[in-house]
């Protein structure tokens, strides 16, 4: 079902070899264990062969080349070591949502709801969250999500890691039970070598090449090995060039799915012990293969839910999440009705003046204060005092944008890379986790505006100075989510995030002169100015104004041009989340 020839794997930088030249077949309808050293590219080959990592050479499955991972939606599932899950969702609204996401028929979504809570024995639990389960638990939801596409084959890699010896048992007699019943086929990366009597063909893969497959007794004599727990001392005996030298590489044209890896009958390496032929080898293979192994037929082809549907789908569960992380949402809360607070405790004692002067110019502002020294003294403070206001909002609300997005898609990168493999679009993840920001910004700026007009009397237009307000969370929320998104390290995104929020304020040139040459070298890319210019600008028919100008005779942005900065910033931000997403980034 599944093969490779000299698949071949590099680091980046093309400097290491990961996979050398990896040739393999795989046993359909059975189960299939791939054994090796720690860091000898056992995962590696899996992820090669899914197409995840770029690689040389070829892989295929059911004769079909595999060019890329997409070829492999619906037909292999992949089941990483530690369950891909929301902790916060129960079994089975994990299982629903994920039926939900690549199942589009209702009641074919539901049959299999019901069916894969019996299979993986997870019926009686259903309605516990995922972080509440054991670890054998967690491994059952693992498989179920899994099954949720039906796929003839699973790979999985080391799912029986870290459990008691009774759960390791419940899981591969679980998948023992789905290669006879349903004949699925399974690769699963183990550790355990007191396991491998569980398996129908064993790959032993070393320092980054296939050096054996075959059943149990054919790897004992040919490793010369009373069990298989001596192997990894045995294969330390010798470097790579001696095992390749003693095996024969899998025949394209004839044998078990191509052919086993065994010893070149005369061969100068095998020295230490009679080996078996090729031959041998695989009638090994084929006397221990149980008679109702069969390969699977193609996944039954089924209408996949739209665009629209898959984006409804990832809107409800990430708003679901959102209400059950207690934790952040209680940050969220906090800094969204805390900040604006803070904004009107350093305005309380400046409020009598901004009143006072919070007037229309049609009374004559210019004229009385020609005639009285000290109230045009009282009004550039005042005026100071509401610039300083204006930019304390716009800083916070960048602060907020920075919560927002900074760890929004590379704190569940991993979980997204397991669903795109099973079928989910970049294009509707990407919208999705847009729109969820962009809904929690935008009533970030509105409260913002709202609460301290009305407490501090701000003048100027309610719906301009919202529509500023709301887009500069906005934007600064999209260009953090941008950086989330080509991040994979959430800690990463987060720390670059804050350091553009703290470069606001000196680089806004507000607060802090900036040298001329430098003004329009920054000023396009920072978002506080553009909020606090649009805000202040909209002021322009009252008292405010003019006392601000009385000090400051520098261009100030119009509320018009600071909303299409600020547009182009936003604009920026949803490009670099698209192509952020489209990126593979795989931990």
């Amino acid at each position: 079902m599944i093969r490779c020839r000299d698949l071949t794997v590099k680091t980046p930088d093309g400097q290491t070899t990961i996979l050398r030249g990896a040739r393999a077949d795989f046993l359909a309808g059975g189960m299939n264990a791939v054994i090796g050293p720690s860091g000898c590219g056992k995962t590696t080959l899996m992820k090669a062969i899914l197409g995840i990592l770029p690689a040389e050479g070829e892989a295929s499955f059911s004769g079909e080349p595999i060019r890329r991972s997409e070829d492999l939606v619906g037909k292999v599932g992949f089941a990483p070591q530690f369950s891909i899950a929301q902790p916060k969702l129960t079994v089975e609204e994990s299982l629903a949502f994920t039926l939900e996401l690549f199942v589009a028929d209702e009641a074919e979504r539901k049959r299999r709801l019901e069916s894969i809570l019996e299979v993986v024995g997870l019926a009686e639990h259903r309605h516990k969250r995922i972080e509440s389960l054991s670890g054998g638990q967690l491994r059952r939801i693992g498989l179920g999500l899994e099954l949720t596409l039906d796929p003839p084959c699973l790979i999985c890699d080391e799912v029986t890691s870290g459990l008691d010896p009774l759960s390791e048992d419940q899981i591969l007699a679980l998948m023992r039970s789905l290669c006879q019943s349903r004949g699925k086929t399974f690769l699963c990366i183990i550790h355990n070598l007191a396991k491998l009597d569980c398996f129908d063909r064993i790959t032993v893969v070393y320092q980054g090449d296939v050096v054996f497959q075959g059943n149990l007794d054919a790897l004992c004599t040919f490793f010369d090995i009373p069990d298989a727990l001596h192997l990894y001392d045995r294969l330390n005996e010798h470097p790579l060039e001696y095992w390749r030298g003693v095996r024969k590489p899998p025949s394209d044209t004839g044998g078990l799915e191509g052919g086993d890896l065994s010893v070149e009958n005369g061969g100068e390496a095998a020295t230490d012990a009679p080996k078996p032929s090729a031959l041998e080898s695989t009638k090994n293979v084929q006397d221990s293969e149980p008679s109702n192994l069969h390969t699977p037929e193609p996944a039954n082809s089924q209408r996949v839910p739209s665009l629209s549907q898959q984006l409804a789908t990832l809107l409800r569960r990430r708003f679901l999440l959102f209400f059950r992380d207690t934790g952040y949402l209680w940050l969220t809360l906090a800094i969204t009705f805390g900040f604006p607070f803070l904004v009107v405790i350093f305005a309380l004692d400046g409020l009598p003046q901004i009143q006072s002067i919070a007037l229309n110019n049609s009374l004559g502002f210019v004229e009385r204060m020609q005639q009285d020294i000290q109230f045009r003294m009282n009004a550039m403070e005042t005026a100071s005092l509401v610039t300083g206001l204006i930019m304390f909002q716009v800083i916070l609300l960048t602060l907020m944008g920075s919560n927002n997005g900074a760890r929004e898609i590379a704190g569940e990168r991993t979980l997204f890379e397991k669903e795109r493999l099973s079928g989910l679009g970049v294009l509707p993840y990407a919208l999705s986790k847009i729109v969820f920001v962009l809904i929690i910004a935008f009533f970030q700026g509105a409260w913002m505006t709202f609460f301290v007009k009305i407490i501090c009397q701000f003048p100027g237009p309610w719906l301009a100075q919202t529509v500023i307000l709301a887009l500069v969370c906005g934007s600064m929320t999209l260009v953090c989510l941008g950086f989330s998104g080509l991040f994979r390290s959430a800690e990463k995104a987060s720390l670059l995030s804050i350091y553009l929020v703290g470069f606001q304020l000196p680089l806004s040139g507000v607060v802090l002169a900036l040298p001329d040459y430098l003004v329009w070298v920054c000023r396009p890319f920072i978002n506080s100015y553009w909020g606090w210019a649009g805000y202040l600008s909209s002021m322009k028919d009252m008292r405010l104004w003019d006392a601000f100008r009385e000090n400051n005779t520098e261009w100030v942005a119009s509320p018009s041009a600071a909303v299409l900065f600020l547009l182009i910033q936003a604009a920026v931000g949803v490009g670099m989340v698209l192509y952020g997403c489209s990126r593979k980034q795989w931990s």
